[in-house]
């Protein structure tokens, strides 16, 4: 099971990856009317909770990098941005690196209790498998709402 839920994890990672292979930085920054937030701002959102979901519950270390939280945490928006945020590139490296990180430091702790639950909801998740299934999840309707940005920009 545990090489199932990280090639799963891969799969989503490389589907968002592949959604904005053609995105330009000046797309990435347009915020469709009727929308507070851009491509950009997913593609940090997505990174920014799988280094909450996985690391940070489970008691690793996090690798966010500064601004971060920000620009990127739950509740953020572009328009209340004050500093610049990464480039296209920056994030999408720090995506691709994520997986393979999530992978070394969980394989075969899936079914660890996380050092810090997390309650969503009416969900409690009782493992990091679960942590990493629901930010799979996650970052699938991010990605969906990305698909969605270009088709309305372009």
């Amino acid at each position: 099971m545990n090489e199932a839920i990280f090639n799963q994890l891969d799969f989503a990672r490389g589907g968002t990856i592949k959604t904005v292979e053609n995105v330009t930085e000046q797309e990435a920054n347009i915020i469709p009317e009727g929308f507070t937030n851009n491509i950009r701002w997913n593609l940090g959102h997505i990174y920014t909770v799988h280094e909450q979901f996985a690391f940070a519950t489970a008691g690793e270390p996090v690798q966010m990098p500064e601004g971060f939280e920000a620009w990127f945490a739950t509740g953020t928006k572009p328009a209340d941005w004050t500093t610049e945020p990464p480039a296209l590139s920056e994030l999408v490296a720090l995506l691709q690196e994520q997986t393979a990180r999530i992978r070394e430091t969980f394989s075969n702790r899936l079914d660890q209790s996380p050092a810090h639950p997390l309650t969503i909801g009416p969900l409690t998740f009782q493992t990091v498998g679960e942590l990493l299934a629901f930010s799979m999840y996650h970052e699938g309707m991010h990605t969906q709402t990305i698909k969605s940005y270009k088709k309305m920009i372009r």
